[in-house]
């Protein structure tokens, strides 16, 4: 039977935007944690990431549910000198506060560790920059692109030799960043279980990006030897490659030593163990072209289906390339709960992306639509002491913006707030989300 959520009973406010920040505390409401989001007035942009190219275009809001589940809404203009009130009764409300605002602009705001640690001694503060803490760049705006893929070194090693680099999927190297972000403050909570204490914990997309990359970052630091980029037809190892089956599927095969005598006979080429263009290391590093040449013929010869089985039946490490299509009606997504229910979000959006980790005996918090913007703005004023008419006189000040509710909408969120062109042109012309003169009250770092 399962047990109580992990988290039931943690509070944690999300200051942060767009993905990386978010989707850490999207991890901790899966596990029972109450996330407060708090956006500016004119909402986080990413409720209309599903208007901005290269991402998939749709009527419902996607990447805001996705990134925003479980979590209760308030609309806070932290520039207004009477945030700071609201601000301090969230610290002191908290045991988790996760923010991705400039330090420049944190500054500004009196969002700084040193600033809300003295309202809340057992804080878990957890910073995310684009580049780090320190350093010339500390300062500079940063999307996943280009602070986890760019600066990492990723970016240059994921093409094709004579290729130029090229736009990896949005939010790849923010869902990574969110669960380095996630096990720094969980690592904070176990610490404060301990000693008794908060704690500032921070990563970054950078340091999440070479820590992807860390295996040729690693051989850098020792002064390896390169091949080079991928070359598919002459690769540094044909057992290490990319091969097309007859149907148009690509397929990436990796064979160990200990498996080239079974694929050879199950492939029925055995001759290629004793071929002596490849049977000596030497010779074979010469004739690598030829070897791929040999195999791409042989595999262009069937189907995928078929050389699932032959693979499978020699336990050899295979996998068909998939598009996104195509990777929804796997059925180890919805068998491993990799793809699981959503509640309540209207349109199509019927299901989602459930946190890549389980806990054996512990059922994981069902799955709810992301809150509109401002929608739990007096029942989080509430619980936090404010009475009815200080309250009203919030709203009424525009210190915390009145709810835009959309009913009937579908659960098409990127109706509540701009969704003009406007919108996505703020997106487009500040790729960095550090707009110095943007109306949102809070100044966004790592956006992507």
């Amino acid at each position: 039977m399962a047990s109580e959520n992990i988290f039931s009973g943690l509070k944690v406010v999300d200051l942060a935007s767009f993905i990386a920040g978010p989707s850490a505390a999207v991890i901790l409401s899966d596990f029972g944690a109450d996330v407060i989001k708090v956006e500016p007035p004119t909402g986080d942009s990413w409720r209309r990431g599903h208007k901005l190219p290269p991402q998939p275009r749709a009527n419902d809001a996607y990447p805001w549910h996705l990134a925003n589940r479980n979590k209760r809404g308030l609309a806070l203009d932290l520039k207004s000198p009477s945030a700071q009130q609201v601000l301090e009764r969230l610290v002191k409300w908290a045991d988790v506060l996760i923010v991705n605002t400039p330090h420049p602009a944190r500054k500004r705001l009196k969002l700084e560790y040193e600033d809300v640690v003295e309202w809340n001694p057992r804080l878990i503060y957890a910073d995310l920059t684009g580049f780090g803490e320190k350093g010339p760049d500390a300062n500079l705006p940063g999307f996943d692109i280009t602070s986890y893929w760019a600066r990492s070194g990723l970016l240059s090693m994921t093409r094709d030799a004579g290729a130029p680099p090229t736009w990896p999927v949005a939010g790849s190297g923010d869902n990574a960043t969110a669960v380095g972000l996630y096990s720094a403050i969980v690592t904070a909570l176990y610490r404060r279980e301990r000693i008794g204490k908060g704690s500032y914990v921070t990563t970054s997309l950078l340091a999440e990006g070479v820590w992807s990359a860390s295996v040729f970052i690693q051989a850098a630091l020792c002064e390896a030897k390169f091949f080079g980029l991928h070359n598919r037809k002459d690769p540094a190892n044909a057992a290490l490659n990319v091969y097309r089956a007859s149907d148009g599927t690509w397929f990436v095969l990796i064979v160990t030593p200990d498996k080239l005598s079974a694929v050879a006979k199950a492939i029925g080429r055995p001759d290629l163990l004793t071929d002596p263009r490849f049977s000596d290391p030497a010779k074979l590093v010469q004739n690598m072209p030829q070897l791929t040449a040999i195999l791409d013929e042989i595999f262009g010869s069937q189907p995928m289906p078929y050389w699932y089985e032959v693979f499978n039946g020699v336990h050899v490490t295979f996998g068909a390339v998939r598009g996104p299509q195509e990777v929804i009606e796997d059925p180890q997504l919805r068998l491993n709960d990799i793809v699981v229910p959503l509640e309540g979000a209207g349109g199509k959006l019927t299901t989602t992306i459930s946190s890549p980790m389980q806990v054996h005996g512990v059922a994981k918090r069902p799955a709810k639509r992301a809150p509109e913007l401002g929608e739990h703005n007096e029942e989080v004023l509430a619980q936090l002491g404010f009475s009815a008419s200080e309250i009203d006189g919030l709203l009424a000040s525009g210190v915390v913006s009145k709810a835009k509710q959309n009913p009937g909408n579908g659960g098409r969120l990127g109706s509540s707030g701009p969704t003009t062109a406007g919108g996505v042109a703020e997106l487009v012309t500040s790729p960095g989300g550090t707009e110095a003169s943007t109306s949102n009250s809070m100044e966004k770092r790592n956006p992507l």
